[in-house]
């Protein structure tokens, strides 16, 4: 878990950029999870990770409420493109924390960590920021 939209957003990354970048991580961690866990099992720790990271920002309910299908991500798109662009990081960093946390708790951190590590070496995590800005 090395890349964070925290850093984005320092470097001055726009809100909407934020919000683009975190659909393709999201996007990223739902296909390589999918396989193992199924559709179901990977929209539900998406869905307890939005939950629980709605005690720190309370605005992430309606992406929650707005996942009804697993791998859509309009819902959170929406609602992070809606805030300043150092809110839309930090709530995406505490979600994808708490989502590696709550997957290393099922599968162990090894398992997860190989898993997830293409998705945080991907081109793609970069790349949804500077398309967004051409």
């Amino acid at each position: 878990m090395e890349k964070t939209l925290g850093l984005l957003a320092a470097d001055g990354a726009s809100a909407l950029q934020i919000a683009d970048a975190a659909v393709a991580i999201w996007s990223s961690v739902h296909i390589a999870l999918f396989p193992l866990i199924g559709q179901r099992g990977s929209a539900a720790l998406y869905k307890r990770s939005l939950h629980l990271a709605q005690s720190k920002c309370p605005w992430l309910a309606a992406a929650y409420s707005g996942a009804t299908k697993p791998g859509d991500f309009a819902s959170l798109h929406l609602v992070l493109s809606q805030q300043s662009a150092v809110a839309a990081a930090g709530a995406h960093d505490a979600m994808v924390q708490t989502h590696h946390d709550l997957l290393s708790d099922l599968i162990g951190r090894s398992l997860t960590d190989r898993l997830l590590q293409t998705v945080w070496e991907s081109p793609s995590n970069g790349s949804a920021v500077q398309d967004a800005s051409q």
